[in-house]
């Protein structure tokens, strides 16, 4: 089995596991393409006889799937990787930004798991709080909260004893 590797890694760093959040995130890109979709149906009802409306609401979906499609980009880019030193969250912020966030295992004071109501429950995502001297570091809608908390604490403490 081959080890996972990834840009900044330092010699002797092995990465434990890589987590994204849950794909609710991206419902935005869903909304905008189910919207464009109604937008592109009400020129066909008002004027059903007019051929050119079909291009108008083809033009309305692939606006609509393009929107989807970089918003499901943004989530997929979007992930947290995990090492026996540190956790890295790099969040995607556009086609060609992104931001990198480096937290040492060794500030890590606390780890704490909430699922926030009955939706969040039905879907399976929660919060994870990681509190350091420094700040906390949030992690909102996370798939599978109580497996991805166990697994931070035990890194965490297995870099504690180290």
């Amino acid at each position: 089995m081959s080890e996972l590797a990834f840009d900044g890694q330092r010699e002797g760093e092995k990465v434990a596991f890589i987590f994204r959040r849950h794909i609710s995130t991206a419902r935005k890109g869903l909304f905008f393409l189910i919207i464009m979709i109604g937008l592109g149906i009400v020129p066909m009802v008002l004027w059903p006889d007019n051929a050119y409306m079909f291009w108008v609401f083809l033009g309305c979906v692939i606006v609509g799937l393009l929107g989807a499609g970089y918003s499901y980009l943004l989530w997929y880019f979007s992930i947290f990787i995990v090492t026996n030193e540190r956790i890295r969250q790099i969040s995607q912020k556009g086609l060609f930004q992104k931001t990198v966030i480096d937290l040492g295992l060794d500030k890590i004071q606390s780890i704490s798991v909430n699922v926030p109501g009955a939706i969040a429950g039905i879907f399976g995502y929660g919060t994870i709080l990681i509190q350091t001297a420094v700040g906390d570091l949030i992690i909102s809608q996370v798939p599978k909260p109580n497996v991805i908390h166990n697994k931070l604490q035990d890194i965490a403490r297995k870099a504690e004893y180290e």
